[in-house]
Order: structure tokens, then C-alpha cells, then sequence
């Protein structure tokens, strides 16, 4: 998995697992603290997603899909069935398994949730993002509002997030991530439950035998460090 694909599927986190409350014609600002609002509310949640990985230059998508749990604080887990690996954290270790590659990643979670409060319940959209759209919202087509943010902070992969929330439902189907290049990182999610006392057992792995393990830093990753380094 490329360090930029990496990435973007973080930041994605930090944007899916939040729930919106609005109404016709809202203001952007008000619409932005009802997500918050509702994020502090939600213990866990499950969905399916389908992913894509759009290239400004080539236009070539990339598509994976699979399940999504997520559980505070810091504990998530994506079941990919395209392409087949899975994505764990348990809130202290984040594995990345490639079973036909026969290796799993391993990084510090507590690096990441550092980057990334939010999906831990440190964060705060509201403080952490700024609104691009500012004005009243609108439904777009498929019934749902459109709201784009952009980090207070110059970000080494983030340059904007588009989400997408349900009119009806309020849930926020869709995020895209739009780096500095112009790639976009779009996650859909359908089936969403919510508050399902998802075990804690759920967000571990256990490592299986022979198979290679990748020690890395998503911090040094970014800054051009050494990279991963075999155990």
C-alpha cells in the first residue's frame, strides 16, 4: 500500500465516523456543530464501504470495498474483501495485514491518534477544520447536503474533505479526500448501524506465524524518515 493511500485511509477515519442532525437550508456552521454534537454521541458503529483512489493525472480508479467497524477510543477495523487485507486498531497498536503478500505492518497508534483526535474523541471538527462553504446548504442531488472543509493547519495529504450527508437520515454517506495534487480518496458507506456494543476483541489481532512483520511510523512516513524497517 503506498504511503499516500495509507494516509488518505486515515484521514478518511477521522471523517467517517461522525452522525449529522440537520434541516433544510441550515446554516453550514450550524450544521458542522450538530455533526460534532452527534460524534460525542456515538459509542461505536458499523458499515460497508466501497472506496475508490481517483488519480488527477491518470483518471484510473482504483476500487476496494469490504466492512467497517469503529469504536472509541482509537479502536477501528476494516475487513477489505478487495482487494484482501484488513486494517486493525486496537487504540495502542495498528496492524495492517496483507495476506498474500504474507506480511502485516505495524504502527504506533498513538502517533496516529496524536494526527488524528478525532477518531479518538479528542478532536474536534469544529477546531480542527475550517468551513468552506459557509452559506446555507442546500440539498444536492441524492437528497443529501454537501459540506467542505479544510484543515487549520497545512496538512502533508489533506488539502480539502467533501462530506456528504444524508437528508433524510442525516448520516454522512460519503467522504472524499482531495490531497495537494488533486487524487481524491472517496469512501461511501451504506448499512450503517450504530451503538452496538461491539466488543473490544473485535479491534485485535493476532500476528500468524511465518509471517513477515513490518515495524513503521506514519510520522516518519510523512517526513521522509527511514521508513518501515523488518522485525
Amino acid at each position: 500500500m503506498k504511503r499516500e493511500a495509507f494516509w488518505g485511509i486515515l484521514v478518511s477515519f477521522l471523517s467517517l465516523l461522525v452522525f449529522a442532525t440537520a434541516g433544510f437550508g441550515m446554516e453550514a456552521q450550524a450544521v458542522l456543530t450538530e455533526i460534532q454534537n452527534r460524534y460525542e454521541h456515538t459509542r461505536d458503529f458499523e458499515a460497508s464501504f466501497v472506496q475508490e483512489y481517483i488519480g488527477k493525472v491518470m483518471r484510473q480508479s482504483q476500487r476496494s470495498d469490504g466492512k467497517v467497524y469503529f469504536k472509541k477510543k482509537g479502536m477501528m477495523r476494516w475487513d477489505y474483501r478487495v482487494p484482501n487485507q484488513k486494517l486493525i486498531s486496537d487504540g495502542q497498536t495498528l496492524w495492517l495485514f496483507q495476506p498474500e503478500e504474507n506480511q502485516v505492518f505495524l504502527y504506533p497508534a498513538e502517533e496516529m491518534i496524536k494526527e488524528f483526535g478525532f477518531l479518538a474523541g479528542a478532536g474536534d471538527l469544529r477546531r480542527d477544520f475550517k468551513l468552506l462553504t459557509p452559506h446555507e446548504l442546500a440539498p444536492e442531488k441524492e437528497n443529501t447536503y454537501v459540506l467542505e472543509l479544510g484543515p487549520m493547519e497545512t496538512h502533508p495529504v489533506v488539502s480539502r474533505l467533501s462530506l456528504r450527508v444524508d437528508q433524510k437520515t442525516y448520516y454522512i454517506v460519503q467522504v472524499d479526500l482531495i490531497d495537494g495534487l488533486g487524487n481524491v480518496t472517496r469512501t461511501r458507506l451504506t448499512d450503517i448501524r450504530t451503538n452496538m456494543d461491539l466488543p473490544n476483541s473485535l479491534f485485535q489481532f493476532k500476528i500468524p506465524p511465518g509471517v513477515d512483520v513490518i515495524k513503521s511510523s506514519p510520522s516518519h512516513s510523512s517526513t521522509g524518515g527511514k521508513g518501515p524497517q523488518k522485525k
